[in-house]
């Protein structure tokens, strides 16, 4: 693609991870798949502890907002009235679970569960979040220049952090300056631009936000954020005029910084 020129007022490096630091393969063929393997069981074992009732209780709630929807399976409260009808209610959490995932929904109640499931899995091994080769080497670069990293992803932050925690590089936590998810709004709303820029104390035209998807660079963009699609193996495909519009880049080594003062 060759070499892309960063403006020279942008100050921060915002990153979506899923296609851009992070092959979507790996989300979709590792990480989504382990939460509907696994669910039901880590439900099982985790039912009596604070942190998976509270996660339940989200889901409950998320399934009541979304009672109109086709297919939504509800989660009904507990009684008390012994294993069976504990094991309907793990059963109809998992339904709902695996109901949202087919939807590809972003709800913070999937996500926060999701977060949790993917800490014991990252925790004992079981999973370590791939990165590629490019990234680490490129945030290096970044960072020695002076510019500040950040991620933002519909993955929940706790998510974020696992897989950059227990990645095929190792823990590189370190190279992020802090973590942005919907709870700030979601990727396709301008406004979430707006707010990250005045989370991180600088103007939207100081952000250069890096993604697979245009939809999300169309929302940066009306932002007054800087924006580059990146081309990976197995992101979706663009059409000649997203080509032709968006600034590309199919690695980050092709980022060319300004000197810094």
């Amino acid at each position: 693609m060759g070499v892309l020129p960063v403006p020279a007022e942008v100050r921060a490096i915002l990153l979506d991870i899923e296609g851009t630091t992070t092959p979507i393969a790996f989300v979709q063929e590792t990480l989504f798949p382990y939460i509907k393997d696994n669910v039901k069981e880590y439900l099982r074992a985790h039912w009596e502890e604070e942190e998976c009732q509270r996660d339940v209780g989200l889901l409950r709630k998320q399934a009541q907002e979304d009672s109109s929807l086709d297919g939504v399976v509800p989660i009904p409260l507990e009684s008390g009235s012994g294993e069976e009808e504990l094991e309907r209610v793990i059963q109809a959490v998992v339904d709902n679970v695996h109901w949202q995932m087919s939807l590809d929904r972003k709800t913070t109640a999937l996500k926060q569960l999701q977060g949790h499931m993917w800490r014991a899995a990252y925790a004992t091994g079981h999973v370590k979040g791939e990165i590629f080769e490019d990234v680490v080497p490129a945030i290096r670069k970044w960072r020695e220049a002076g510019m500040k990293v950040y991620i933002y992803s519909s993955g929940s932050v706790e998510a974020q952090k696992l897989l950059f925690g227990y990645s095929t590089e190792g823990d590189i936590l370190e190279l992020f300056d802090g973590h942005f998810d919907t709870k700030i709004g979601p990727k396709v709303e301008s406004e979430s631009y707006r707010r990250i820029a005045a989370s991180i104390g600088c103007a939207t035209n100081n952000i250069l936000f890096l993604t697979d998807v245009p939809r999300e660079a169309n929302a940066a963009e009306e932002a007054d954020t800087h924006v580059a699609v990146v081309i990976r193996p197995g992101n979706a495909g663009l059409t000649d005029d997203e080509k032709s519009y968006y600034s590309l880049i199919s690695s980050f080594t092709e980022l060319f910084l300004p000197s810094s003062t």
